[in-house]
């Protein structure tokens, strides 16, 4: 089984990285360009994620997949939050029905 704390590593790790030097770190590189190149690298991912779920390639979408996870991990950090603030949230939501859940929002 995989280890299923890899999330919050990934997350202090990330929070660790972005003060760091940019020229060593991607992280600290795409924190040094702002949130509107963070939004980007997620829109990037998220269509490359579709694209290979339309090729029907599951390494392939495993991987882009992977990639979008850790690009929204680096966007939950730049509002200063992490992966637990994710799972929190779906734990809240676990056992409520998708359509009970959405109808409470308004």
């Amino acid at each position: 089984m995989i280890d299923p704390t890899i999330l919050q590593r990934l997350s202090t790790t990330i929070v660790e990285r972005k003060g760091a030097d940019a020229a060593s770190s991607y992280v600290a590189g795409l924190f040094g360009k702002g949130q509107d190149a963070i939004l980007k690298k997620v829109a990037e991912e998220a269509a490359e994620t579709l694209l290979a779920s339309k090729d029907g390639d599951k390494l392939h979408l495993v991987r882009e997949t992977a990639d979008l996870w850790f690009h929204c991990l680096v966007l939950l950090a730049w509002h200063g939050l992490t992966s637990d603030d994710v799972l929190a949230e779906l734990h809240r939501r676990e056992g409520i029905s998708g359509v009970d859940e959405k109808a409470s929002r308004t």
